[in-house]
């Protein structure tokens, strides 16, 4: 399979086993424990049935969106992923081109391997910066500051991490702290000579965020141990006001799967939530985010712009969570397997193919603008 015959996401997710050593995709696919609420964040959205109009005259079809103030030509928008520039030669960089391109915004996680510095150099486009609230404080100041500096247009605040979510995958393959460095695991590698030869290319090798930052943080093994020294169970919606003395700019708190913490988050001044549970890779046993989308934006959707993170896979998928309350989606394990297929342009055809599917689907629905999606356009949506 090249790209040039790919149909869907998983069509690329194919072609990024292809690509990518397995230990990578299983960090990248796994969920947390038993991994059951990352099947339920795909299970419940496959259950939710659209309501099929005909002679409905739906041509000439608008897929714009606006989202914090800016129009974009799709409600879509690429979400933090720690690690794609292992996915790819400067994965990071990738993707925010591909977002650029498209229109939509483009979020860098915390912990990726090209830094701030290194996306905002490649693109001309501002995009938004994802925040972990981590125990060193003068960290995180810095790291807001160079956001500020690149002239970041949101603050994308995770919530979600007081503690890490244990990935069985990862232990199984030797992805813990110390790395385990087993026969299986070089034989894999060695496997993928192009993504060696990619990943060595790319400008850097670690976290560029924290790189040269961070004292004896130079190596992974090393880098993973201060990480886990800094989850900080202790924080509060109060500390959200300490972010805001010192970013001025729009500001999303991602990992809301209540709606009570939605409330708690308008409270605190948070220009959008997402309702997210991480991809299923922190609690489990929680609720799928779809499930809890629809409360949550029927309780704070007034005050405050919601977003939706959780297994889209398809146009289909985006226009469920739109009918259900969601402003825009993010993307995360669609558009990765893009970059694992082919770089830039394999971050682009995700897009591409899920902008084409929301496309028909609204036709089918009898449906012209965003606008007019709404829970009327499910089946028995109640």
């Amino acid at each position: 399979m090249t790209l040039k015959s790919v149909a869907c996401i998983e069509d690329l997710r194919r072609l990024a086993h292809r690509n990518v050593p397995r230990e990578f995709m299983d960090y990248y696919e796994s969920g947390s424990y038993s991994e059951e609420t990352l099947r339920a964040n795909r299970d419940d959205l496959a259950k939710i049935k659209i309501r099929q109009r005909v002679l409905a005259g739906a041509c000439d079809r608008d897929l714009s969106q606006t989202v914090l103030g800016e129009k974009n030509p799709l409600p879509l928008a690429l979400g933090p992923v720690g690690l794609t520039g292992m996915a790819h030669r400067d994965g990071e960089i990738a993707a925010a081109r591909a977002a650029e391109k498209a229109g939509i915004p483009y979020a860098l996680s915390t912990l990726s391997i090209c830094s701030i510095e290194d996306v905002a150099a490649a693109v001309a486009k501002p995009f938004w910066f994802q925040l972990y609230f981590m125990k060193d404080r003068g960290f995180i100041a810095d790291l807001i500051s160079r956001a500020r500096a690149a002239r970041c247009s949101a603050l994308v605040l995770t919530a979600d991490l007081q503690v890490l979510g244990q990935r069985n995958r990862d232990i199984h393959n030797g992805m813990t702290v110390p790395p385990r460095v087993r026969l299986q695991t070089i034989t894999h590698i060695l496997s993928k000579p192009a993504w060696i030869a990619g990943v060595l290319l790319g400008k850097r090798k670690s976290f560029g965020n924290v790189q040269g930052r961070i004292a004896g943080t130079e190596h992974l093994r090393s880098y993973m141990d201060w990480i886990n020294s800094q989850f900080d169970q202790a924080l509060s919606w109060d500390d959200v006001a300490w972010i805001k003395e010192r970013w001025p700019g729009k500001l999303i708190v991602k990992g809301i799967l209540d709606v009570e913490d939605a409330r708690e988050a308008v409270k605190a001044g948070a220009d959008a939530i997402v309702v997210s549970n991480h991809g299923g890779r922190q609690l489990d046993g929680a609720s799928s985010s779809i499930s809890m989308l629809p409360r949550i934006a029927d309780a704070v959707g007034s005050e405050t712009e919601v977003l939706f993170d959780g297994g889209i896979r398809t146009g289909q998928d985006v226009f469920r969570a739109l009918a259900l309350g969601a402003r825009t989606c993010l993307l995360g394990r669609a558009y990765l397997y893009g970059v694992c297929a082919a770089g830039e342009q394999g971050a682009s055809k995700a897009i591409d193919i899920i902008a084409k599917e929301l496309d028909v689907t609204m036709a089918l629905a009898g449906l012209r603008r965003i606008a007019d999606i709404d829970k009327s356009s499910l089946v028995d949506s109640g």
